[in-house]
């Protein structure tokens, strides 16, 4: 009798392990030789958001959202601090150069704020996503701003210096 009370409060324990949620995360791997610094924009319960910065070791993961995904699209903005150049794209969202949370995305400048373009990231609901950076960035011309371009569907991300005509890329896979 005692065997079978411990073989099933052992059973019970398993099946508490085994019902735990998922960890959920959006999450980013630099792929690149560069230490790379991170933004994100979103909308959730209360209207958009804009959060950075975070920084991305070289070969490197980070949780830059934790807890399972609210939204479809998420909005990836990301700087090559070694190396020159970013990842962006054509959602234009509000940002500053130093730490910052911003609720809403217009009236950028007259609340003290730069909008910047930043890349799509779609999860197709799925409440767990990687996004993935590589290519290793060349140094924009002198007093040439990057630009920032729409991430193209193929992938990989392929930074370009600024006037190429070429877009960056990403890789957005679901780690579910």
């Amino acid at each position: 009798m005692k065997r079978i009370v411990t073989a099933v409060g052992l059973g019970l324990m398993l099946t508490g392990f085994l019902s735990l949620p998922a960890k959920a995360d959006l999450k980013l791997c630099n792929n690149t030789s560069s230490t790379v610094q991170v933004a994100v924009g979103y909308k959730d319960k209360e209207g958009w958001a804009s959060e950075g910065w975070w920084t991305a070791k070289p070969q490197g993961c980070i949780n830059l959202l934790k807890g399972a995904l609210i939204a479809r699209y998420y909005y990836i903005y990301a700087v090559d601090r070694d190396k020159g150049g970013s990842w962006g794209g054509k959602a234009m969202i509000c940002m500053k150069d130093k730490i910052f949370t911003i609720r809403g995305i217009d009236h950028c400048a007259e609340r003290g704020y730069q909008q910047q373009g930043f890349f799509e990231v779609d999860t197709g609901e799925k409440t767990d996503w990687t996004v993935s950076l590589s290519g290793d960035k060349q140094a924009a011309a002198p007093a040439a701003p990057a630009a920032p371009a729409a991430p193209a569907a193929n992938g990989t991300a392929q930074p370009v210096p600024v006037p190429a005509p070429t877009a960056p890329q990403t890789n957005t896979t679901n780690t579910q």
